[in-house]
């Protein structure tokens, strides 16, 4: 695992327990998937970074947005495209299926108190859209007695936000409850350099407001628990000059969940969900976009089994996702489509193997029938040395605005269909940990981006390496990849060249250190150049990018942060004519009584 800097002093990460990589809970060093945990204090350690920013940190992770908080952002694991990265909030599918990407740009970060990010082909668990693996945000849970918390952020480009909330718990009830709101003047999204002559140069700003909670009760052994993120944002944009556009986003997700043991070794859970998506254009510069809502609905019914067995922990679940669309003016040809899915899973180790396996059927309201899985091993080889080995096949169906947008979509598409191989060695002795995974995916039917998309094929092959140690009192990660995304399609004229958005060559560096009540850090970003077109004559440069950040422990309850990010002001961007922002700084006060 590669472990966030910010972990509370003196967590074990190897007794990190994780629950995504296999839809059970395991120990994160014995997950044979290659994953991370985000705590709580590298959030805090994130102000007026987006989540895609913050996600982007990690290895095997790239994005790319359409300029600072709010705008349309997109995330990558391991070169693959946006739409093959599925977001679980608490369990529940959250995303757009007009677009078929998750909704990144209206997630309030101070909701989250952990994120995993597990890397590679997880369809055989979670079906379609975990081409490249699954990110799970966890919202804010309960705690026993009474803990109250607040934050004020200031900083720059009119930046302000006001959070507060609680986390309570009894020996029956617990719950928390979480406020937030902010707001910034932002900058222009777009500079000269953007396409269709929608540059403005005006400030875009965003401003959010968001509440979530929990509540849980617990009768014996069980467990019944409901939980809800809601988040309202206006956000400006650039589409064109002489009008200030922009659009409301309302992005909301509910579910209820029981669960408990029905005998000493069969433990069962049954969730029911919604989750929505919208994004209501209230003002647009460019004759060619309708006002209205363009919006996601997904109801979701889901029943998990786990057994104890002879060769671990078996699963067994069942799935039901009901996705319906709408955009302004005319219908989609088809505008709903409902998935059932079956499957079953297998984790368990006996003295040095461990494995892994899953297989899952799935029927589409649209596509019929499709079947995935995969299969995992584990050797400890010394006590520090594991190495693991795995294989797994994916799909993903086109989204709605790929198969019936009027004059660029094409309804005969098919769904994409991936084979996925990955090799893991992880070294690990106390504070250091070193880990290094090489991996391939074939993905035919890979759908083309951009207007009248058509069936291709991708290949991306690759390796991360990530380092964890300490030395001098500081601790150090570093890491990065080495991928080539290429189109693998020879009838294709863009044969060979590399897929638009994404850099073959990213490294990152994290240290901190603490010193008495105050404790420095750094992080560094560096990213290849990468391309804005399929035929690869449009480059955008590569670029490094500097935080530092100091938090002082100025009292028993309060706590006082300081964030300078992008520290030399370097102007790049992530899609063309889009701008990231310059050099920011931003002051934050804590209170959180102990």
């Amino acid at each position: 695992m590669y472990a966030s800097p910010a972990l509370a002093q003196g967590a074990a990460v190897a007794d990190t327990v994780v629950v995504t990589g296999s839809r059970t809970p395991q120990r994160v060093d014995r997950a044979l998937a290659e994953i991370t945990v985000i705590g709580r204090a590298l959030i805090e350690a994130a102000a007026g970074r987006t989540l895609a920013e913050l996600l982007a940190a990690e290895p095997g992770v790239q994005f790319w947005s359409n300029g600072g908080l709010g705008k349309i952002a997109s995330v990558s694991l391991r070169g693959l495209e946006a739409r093959h990265t599925l977001l679980l909030i608490d369990g529940v599918r959250h995303a757009s299926a007009t677009v078929g990407t998750p909704s990144w740009d209206n997630i309030p970060l101070d909701a989250i108190e952990r994120i995993e990010i597990v890397r590679g082909p997880m369809s055989g668990l979670y079906g379609s859209d975990a081409v490249g693996g699954v990110i799970q945000i966890f919202t804010r849970s309960g705690q026993a007695g009474f803990h109250p918390d607040a934050s004020a952020t200031v900083g720059s480009h009119g930046y302000g936000e006001l959070a507060a909330g609680a986390r309570f718990g009894t020996g029956v009830f617990d719950g928390s409850l979480r406020l937030q709101h902010r707001r910034t003047d932002g900058i222009s999204a777009t500079n000269e350099r953007v396409p269709f002559g929608s540059f403005n140069p005006d400030d875009d700003g965003f401003e959010q407001t968001s509440v979530s909670g929990r509540l849980g009760v617990r009768i014996g052994s069980w467990r019944a628990e409901a939980a809800l993120l809601k988040s309202q944002g206006t956000t400006h944009y650039d589409d064109g000059p002489g009008v200030d556009s922009r659009a409301e986003l309302r992005s909301e997700v509910i579910s209820a969940q029981v669960s408990g043991p029905l005998t000493s070794g069969w433990r069962t859970a049954v969730r029911l969900a919604r989750s929505t998506d919208e994004f209501d254009t209230l003002a647009s510069a460019s004759a060619f976009t309708d006002l209205g809502t363009t919006g996601t609905t997904q109801q979701q019914l889901s029943w998990e089994n786990q057994f104890n067995t002879a060769l671990g922990t078996a699963l067994v679940l069942a799935e039901r996702v009901e996705q319906e669309v709408e955009r302004p003016g005319e219908p989609f040809a088809v505008s709903e489509r409902a998935i059932t899915g079956i499957g079953l899973g297998l984790n368990g180790e006996a003295g040095a193997h461990g494995w892994q396996a899953s297989v899952r059927r799935d029927r589409n309201s649209q596509f019929g029938n499709q079947t995935t899985g995969s299969l995992a091993y584990g050797l400890q080889v010394t006590p520090q040395l594991r190495v693991t080995a795995s294989f797994g096949t994916s799909f993903t169906a086109p989204s709605f605005n790929q198969l019936y947008f009027p004059g660029f979509g094409n309804p005969l598409l098919q769904p994409e269909e991936g084979l996925h191989r990955e090799i893991g060695l992880r070294w690990s002795q106390g504070v250091h940990e070193v880990r290094i995974a090489a991996f391939s995916s074939d993905v035919r039917g890979y759908i083309t981006p951009g207007a009248n998309p058509t069936n291709a094929n991708a290949d991306i092959e690759g390796f991360t390496l990530s380092v964890r140690t300490e030395w001098e009192g500081w601790r150090l990660l570093a890491g990065g990849e080495l991928i080539d995304p290429s189109n693998s399609n020879p009838n294709n004229a863009n044969f060979g060249r590399q897929l638009p958005r994404r850099a073959k060559e990213v490294f990152r560096l994290h240290a901190e250190r603490r010193f008495g009540a105050w404790t420095l850090g750094a992080s560094m970003l560096n990213s290849g150049a990468r391309f804005e077109n399929a035929s690869n004559s449009t480059e955008l440069p590569g670029f490094t990018v500097w935080d530092l950040r100091a938090d002082w422990a100025l009292a028993r309850d309060w706590a006082l942060g300081l964030k300078l990010n992008n520290v030399v002001d370097r102007r790049y961007e992530t899609a063309l004519g889009y701008s990231q922002p310059g050099r920011e700084a931003y002051l934050t006060l804590r209170w959180a009584p102990r």
